[in-house]
C-alpha cells in the first residue's frame, strides 16, 4: 500500500508516518512547514523519516497533486491550520485557505486520479461546540463555537459531498483533544509539563473545571491507520477519543504527582471559543474500526513528560555546542 500523509511534519502526522513505515507501508509525506510554530520543531519530527519515506516541502494549495496521487492508495489528510484561539479576526483567511480550500483541492484531485485513493480526514471535536448531549455521538447537531470549528466542519461537508456525488471513499475522524509526545508547543499539556518540570508558573484559562475527553496520540494514530482499510460506507464520520472525561484540574493533579511537587498555577479568563465540556460516544469507532483507546491519562502524561525532558536536554546540548564553536 502507498500512502500520502499531508501535514507529515506535525505532531500527529510524523507519529503516523513512523507507524505506517513499521507496518510496511510506502509513505510519501507533504508539509509546508509554516511558522505557526517553530519550523525547526517540525524538522526534528521528521528527521528520522529521511531515507525511509519521501518528504516533500510544499503547500497543498500550490503543489501538483495529480502527480502525487496517480498511484496512491490512501491519503491521510492531517494538514491544516490549527488552533481555536487564533482563528478569529484577520487570521480567518488563513483558516479558510488551509482548512477548506486545500481540502477541496485535494478531494477534487483524488476523485480525478486513476487510483481514486481513499481520503482519511482529520476533523475535530470542535465541530460540536457546546454539544447538546453527553456522551456526544456522531448524530448530534454540530454547533461550532469558533471559526476554526466552522472550517473543520466545512471540510467534513466537502468530504461527504465528494462521496455522495463522485463515489470517492472518505472517512472523517473527529479527534478529541490529542496529547502526547511531539504535541505542539502552544498546546496545554506541553505548556503545563514544561512549566511544572522547571518549577515555573503555568497559566490556565478559566477555573480549570472545564472537562475534556483527552486522547493519547498513539491511540489516535491507531484509529487513523485502521480507517485506511476498514469496511465503512463512503462519507462516514466517526468520533475518536480517549473514552473518559477529565477536568483540567484533574490533569494538573496528575502532573503534580508526576513531577513530585505542587504547581504554581495562574488562572486567567476563559478563552474566546472554548467550550465547557467535551465527551465522545465512540461506539461507532469500536464497531466499524475494531478500535478502542488503550492509553490512560496518567500513562499518556508520563510518556509526554519524558518527551518534554528529552527535548529540554537536547536544547541544552544544542546551546552548549553553539557556545563552544
Amino acid at each position: 500500500m502507498k500512502a500520502l500523509i499531508t501535514g507529515a511534519a506535525g505532531f500527529i502526522g510524523s507519529t503516523l508516518a513512523e507507524r505506517l513505515i513499521r507496518d510496511g507501508v510506502e509513505v510519501v509525506g507533504i508539509d509546508s512547514l509554516t511558522d505557526y510554530y517553530d519550523p525547526r520543531l517540525k524538522r526534528r519530527n521528521i528527521a528520522g523519516l529521511h531515507g525511509r519515506a519521501e518528504i516533500i516541502e510544499a503547500d497543498l494549495n500550490e503543489v501538483a497533486l495529480a502527480a502525487l496521487l496517480s498511484d496512491t492508495d490512501v491519503v491521510f489528510h492531517l494538514a491544516g491550520q490549527p488552533g481555536v484561539r487564533k482563528s478569529w479576526g484577520r487570521d480567518f483567511d488563513t483558516y479558510v485557505a488551509e482548512n477548506i480550500q486545500a481540502t477541496q483541492r485535494l478531494l477534487e484531485a483524488a476523485h480525478l486520479a486513476p487510483s481514486r485513493p481513499r481520503i482519511v480526514f482529520a476533523s475535530s471535536s470542535s465541530v460540536y461546540g457546546d454539544a447538546e448531549s453527553f456522551p456526544t455521538d456522531e448524530t448530534a447537531t454540530p454547533r461550532p463555537r469558533s471559526p476554526y470549528g466552522v472550517t473543520k466542519l466545512a471540510a467534513e461537508h466537502l468530504c461527504r459531498l465528494y462521496s455522495a456525488n463522485h463515489g470517492l471513499e472518505t472517512v472523517s475522524l473527529r479527534f478529541f483533544t490529542v496529547y502526547g509526545p511531539r504535541q505542539r508547543p502552544d498546546m496545554a499539556f506541553t505548556r503545563f509539563l514544561r512549566a511544572a518540570d522547571q518549577g515555573e508558573p503555568l497559566t490556565i484559562y478559566g477555573s480549570g473545571e472545564q472537562v475534556r475527553d483527552f486522547t493519547f496520540v498513539g491511540d489516535i494514530v491507531d484509529a487513523v491507520a485502521r480507517a485506511a482499510t476498514a469496511d465503512v460506507p463512503p462519507g462516514t464520520v466517526l468520533n475518536i477519543s480517549g473514552g473518559g472525561s477529565h477536568s483540567v484540574n484533574d490533569v494538573l493533579n496528575v502532573i503534580a504527582d508526576l513531577v513530585g511537587g505542587p504547581l504554581d498555577v495562574i488562572r486567567t479568563a476563559v478563552a474566546l471559543g472554548d467550550v465547557s465540556r467535551t465527551g465522545a460516544d465512540i461506539s461507532a469507532a469500536r464497531e466499524l474500526l475494531a478500535w478502542a483507546p488503550a492509553t490512560g491519562l496518567e500513562q499518556g502524561l508520563r510518556a509526554q513528560l519524558e518527551w518534554v525532558r528529552d527535548e529540554a536536554r537536547s536544547s541544552t546540548q544544542a546551546v552548549s555546542t553553539d557556545a563552544s564553536v
